[in-house]
């Protein structure tokens, strides 16, 4: 049962995916037109803000499917947009060679966000407050559902799509996860749960993080940050 409900979110993705690019670009003329990206993403796409996304050994078709959509308005963000705007198909196609060539950095251990300092110190809680779960118990809970997901709620196994130790796809454009920064996977999941990214029927990733917790997404993200 579960093997086939894998089978079918898979086939969504791949239904959904129209237009993924397959031009060979070339990494040295890449390196020159990255240059207007290092500041957010790092000179070899390993950027140093947990915010900003690691591009290094990321694959090209994926890279440069969402420059496209970037550049389309298919994906939204002022930033980016501006930056894809001038970009031809070529460029596209050299900056992605680039960043896929390059290797990826591996992160330190993940340190939870200090507790909510919003409550009134004087005012005392209704209920005696629940135990957070350490890194450690949230990597494992994160391991579990990258592996088996949770039939229960619906919610697919990340390896059905992105593979055993986050490597993706490439041929579908599904994006390496492995060594990727957690805070921007925590972002990227809650933006696609919100809605304010893949905010569409036939979006997968929307369609399973709608029905994670902010608990399961941390995890998640937690353990591939930890992947390499």
């Amino acid at each position: 049962m579960k093997i086939k409900f894998l089978a079918v979110a898979v086939g969504i993705a791949m239904c959904g995916a129209s237009a993924i690019l397959h031009a060979e670009g070339n990494p040295r003329a890449g390196k020159d037109k990255a240059a207007a990206c290092n500041s957010c993403h790092g000179d070899n796409g390993n950027s140093m803000a947990p915010n900003f996304p690691k591009l290094a050994q990321q694959h090209a078709s994926y890279l440069a499917k969402q420059l496209l959509a970037f550049k389309s308005g298919a994906r939204n963000d002022p930033m980016m947009s501006a930056m894809a705007l001038p970009l031809s198909d070529g460029d596209m196609a050299d900056i992605a060679a680039y960043y896929a060539a390059q290797k990826i950095s591996a992160n330190a251990m993940p340190v939870l966000p200090p507790p909510d300092e919003d409550e009134d110190e004087d005012e005392q809680p209704a209920a005696a407050p629940v135990k957070s779960k350490s890194v450690p118990e949230l990597i494992a809970q994160g391991s579990d559902l990258y592996r088996n997901g949770d039939r229960q709620r619906e919610v697919s196994a990340c390896i059905a799509c992105h593979g055993p130790f986050g490597e993706g796809n490439q041929p579908a454009a599904f994006p390496a996860l492995f060594s990727q920064h957690a805070d921007y996977l925590i972002k990227a999941l809650t933006d696609f749960k919100t809605g304010a990214r893949g905010n569409t029927s036939e979006n997968m990733m929307h369609m399973i993080a709608r029905k994670m917790t902010d608990e399961e997404i941390r995890a998640v993200a937690y353990h591939i940050s930890m992947m390499k």
